[in-house]
């Protein structure tokens, strides 16, 4: 007999393999086992597709079941959600169930194990979905019915995407869901409250009254186990503590981690790539020594993940490994992620018009299209730029260096005394315009790479934004799905929106900062970088009035 569920609640697919399903509808499923959080079955149009697991309840011998029991009742009349279904399966496992992060905890003794830079145990997705930036979505359903084991293959060697594109996805995995429909439950302390105010544009997060900066030191190679391994040590100097403390990269990507877990609408900056082979070549140690304290720039200037717990956690224990521990397992162990998250908001008194916001967002949306596309376009161009400055610019005018000092060698056979003069003018302008062909090859690194480098980190945040404004649209659609909950829905959403505007109204204020700095410095570097030059022609003309 088909295993058939009852559709709690109306989804409307917007994507290839996906079925719309309504409330009350009887669909068959081609099994029970879910797939990230998906089942796979059979409308009553005969449509087969996959459609959100938490919006059916299974049947059996005319008990409704949960489409995910894990230890829980089977009488439970309603289905439990991605969110708690993905709790019960940590738990049932005997994994922490604090979240639907994905990622590995590292054991209490990594503060200096031999998970180095290189180790993949700790790596962990440059997105802010809370869920592997790649995620399998198939393009096409097979008409058959197989194992889930099956359907997961086969969704595996289907297309691939760089991002998760199905809204109710992110919306479900981020917490979204759980939280819009009342099944959030936690302690917020007072220290946990974050606060959105509103602003002159709207949204804002309110401004850390306690702002800070940190520098990055050069690292130093250290080295354990009697010098048979080997890592980069950071020295951290915050200034609100004035105490320096060491961090390999390691640190930096348990944090990132914890960041992406804890804030499923914020942007967290991406740090810079890991690198197996080369760590310790200093071209990589400087590069990689600039995109921290990039990413550390744009953690300290964020009212939000500037005064988070974990960060500071980071930035201030010392060389106490205890501490160090206690501060890990009470950061791995925060019920204050996912659906919780959204319980620490606070939100204006006068609620937001929700068409208003879809507005605004659907603006911001084209806004991060155009900027991206028009990134990759700019970093195309000042690379190849830079490359004909580095190779091209320095040949070239290093072939008319040569030619002016040819030249000057041929005028010197004429034997006259009164032609030394101009021949030795001569032979410094060759030296001159070799001299600039090396100022080219140089200037680059001075101007270009930092352009670059801050493109570089903005593609990471823009990555960021679909993930979060799908948690918004997800918010929304509910609210528009459910007019006979809309009260409640309504001031759920309207936290969510809050954040997401507040979220998108830092983006802007870091975005005009940043750019405006970086433009202002490649520009003096350009300015520099020309009166060099002209200083240097300027002494090789000089050179031909001495010698008159």
């Amino acid at each position: 007999m088909a295993l058939k569920a009852r559709v709690l609640y109306d989804f409307h697919s917007e994507n290839p393999g996906e079925i719309s399903i309504a409330e009350n509808e009887l669909v068959t499923l081609f099994s029970e086992e879910q797939l990230e959080g998906w089942l796979e079955g059979e409308n009553s149009r005969g449509e087969a597709g996959l459609f959100p697991a938490s919006y059916v309840e299974i049947i059996r011998d005319h008990i409704a079941t949960s489409t995910s029991n894990n230890g829980f009742s089977p009488s439970k009349a309603k289905a439990l959600s991605p969110t708690q279904s993905q709790r019960a399966l940590g738990a049932s496992s005997g994994g922490s169930g604090g979240g639907s992060f994905n990622t590995s905890q590292g054991s209490d003794d990594d503060w200096d194990d031999d998970w180095d830079d290189s180790s993949t145990a700790a790596d962990v997705p440059q997105g802010n979905s809370g869920m592997p930036a790649l995620y399998p979505v198939t393009t096409s359903l097979p008409a058959r019915r197989g194992t889930a084991q099956q359907h997961q293959q086969q969704a595996k060697s289907s297309a691939t995407v760089g991002r998760n594109l199905n809204r109710f996805s992110t919306f479900v995995k981020s917490g979204g869901e759980a939280f819009l429909l009342g099944e959030a439950s936690a302690f917020v302390k007072d220290g946990d409250r974050i606060c959105v105010v509103m602003g002159k544009h709207g949204p804002e997060w309110q401004e850390n009254p306690y702002p800070f900066t940190c520098t990055i030191d050069d690292p130093t190679k250290q080295t354990k186990f009697k010098g048979m391994k080997s890592y980069m040590s950071y020295g951290l100097t915050p200034t609100h503590t004035n105490v320096q403390v060491n961090r390999r990269y390691k640190h930096f990507d348990w944090l990132y981690a914890r960041l992406v877990e804890r804030f499923p609408v914020i942007s967290v900056p991406h740090l810079p790539e890991k690198q197996a082979t080369g760590r310790f070549e200093e071209d990589f140690i400087s590069k990689r020594r600039k995109g921290l304290i990039w990413w550390m720039n744009h953690m300290t200037s964020h009212p939000v993940l500037a005064r988070c717990d974990v960060f500071q956690h980071f930035l201030s224990c010392g060389a106490d490994e205890k501490a160090w521990k206690q501060g890990k397992r009470k950061a791995e162990r925060d019920e204050l992620v996912g659906a919780n998250f959204f319980l620490t908001i606070s939100t204006p008194a006068v609620p937001l018009d929700l068409q208003e916001v879809e507005n605004k967002i659907e603006g911001f949306k084209v806004f991060t299209k155009r900027m991206d596309e028009n990134i990759v376009v700019m970093n195309t161009t000042i690379n190849e730029f830079a490359r004909k400055q580095i190779t091209g610019f320095k040949k070239e005018y290093q072939k008319v260096g040569q030619s002016f000092k040819l030249l000057a060698q041929a005028f010197e056979w004429d034997q006259q005394t009164y032609s030394v003069g101009l021949n030795q003018a001569i032979t410094y302008t060759g030296e001159a315009y070799e001299a600039i062909g090396e100022y080219f090859a140089e200037q680059p690194r001075q101007d270009l790479d930092p352009i670059s480098d801050l493109l570089d980190l903005y593609r990471g945040h823009l990555s960021n934004f679909p993930d979060i404004i799908h948690v918004q649209k997800g918010a929304l659609t509910k609210v528009k799905d459910c007019p006979k909950q809309e009260g409640e829905l309504h001031d759920r959403c309207n936290i969510i929106s809050c954040a997401t505007l507040a979220e998108i109204q830092h983006f802007h204020h870091t975005r005009v900062r940043d750019f405006r700095s970086q433009m202002q410095h490649h520009l003096r570097q350009q300015i520099g970088f020309f009166q060099k030059i002209t200083a240097k022609l300027e002494e090789a003309v000089q050179r031909y009035d001495d010698n008159h």
